[in-house]
């Protein structure tokens, strides 16, 4: 069972352990995939209305005869249609995951929205009224952060990027913003430097790290779990996915395995920042 939690600043607490239904699920059905990671014993669900398949995600949340409270669920905005409120979108979602509430609610892609602040100012608005629990953003830049702010009376909790050792360097500004604000970073494409960049100067460290960390566990690691330790290393939840069970449990026994070290950790960092290779959203490095 997933049960690893981390703080946010509203006082409630995120499991770090998220599985997605984004990517190889995007617009398609996921109800079976969720019922294997809910089998497994992931807890925490993370959706969005830009990913077309809420309706699937519902069902499986429904089928599980899981209580409410025993899950964490994450929504996330798409565009809005012209005179659509966040809250008639929101409430469209939660009709489909059929609940009464989300436990996060993000703003998904700043660049969607021309009134950023507005659209934050009905993210306020819709905290308050207990439908998303808590709020955040997802692929924001320090200047979309700046826009929101200014003014704001919650700050967002998390900022859900794509974050793993090939874009640390590139997301430092955004992550010491977020720092000053206590906002936590969340992550996706966490495994990119294995399943999207093979053969670029993290490989040989990963490997080292790896033969480390297997001596200290006295169980076999391998790089995907490597990955997943820099970011609980470094506090972040990893938002990931799989359709096979044992892949799930893999994920889930990083909760358990021996922390890197610093030395590892800033061995991965170093190596990470030779090169840059962001998987999702060029438009981010613009």
């Amino acid at each position: 069972m997933s049960s690893f939690t981390l703080p946010l600043n509203d006082g409630r607490s995120i499991p770090w352990l998220g599985f997605g239904t984004g990517t190889a699920l995007y617009n398609k059905d996921a109800e079976n995939a969720v019922k294997t990671a809910l089998t497994t014993g992931v807890i925490h669900l993370d959706g969005a209305q830009m990913y077309g398949n809420e309706e699937s995600l519902g069902a499986a949340i429904k089928a599980s005869g899981k209580p409410r409270d025993a899950l964490w669920v994450t929504t996330k905005l798409a565009k809005l249609s012209p005179g659509q409120s966040v809250r008639e979108s929101l409430q469209g979602s939660l009709k489909k995951l059929q609940l009464d509430y989300v436990d996060l609610f993000l703003i998904h892609i700043p660049i969607q929205h021309e009134d950023l602040k507005g659209v934050w100012k009905q993210f306020e608005e819709v905290h308050k009224e207990g439908l998303a629990k808590s709020i955040g953003v997802s692929n924001f830049r320090v200047k979309d952060f700046e826009q929101i702010l200014d003014g704001a009376t919650v700050v967002p909790s998390v900022n859900q990027i794509e974050y793993h050792p090939y874009v640390f360097k590139a997301s430092q500004p955004v992550v010491e913003l977020m720092k000053k604000h206590n906002i936590r970073p969340t992550s996706y494409g966490g495994l990119t430097p294995i399943v999207r960049n093979k053969g670029g100067p993290l490989d040989p460290v990963l490997v080292s790290v790896k033969d480390s960390v297997t001596k200290r566990a006295s169980q076999p690691v391998n790089e995907g779990q490597v990955l997943q330790l820099w970011l609980r290393k470094k506090g972040v939840p990893a938002i990931t996915t799989s359709s096979k069970a044992e892949r799930i449990q893999e994920y889930i026994a990083v909760e358990t395995l021996p922390e890197l070290t610093d030395e590892e950790e800033k061995a991965l960092d170093d190596a990470g920042s030779q090169v840059h290779h962001r998987a999702f959203l060029q438009w981010i490095d613009e």
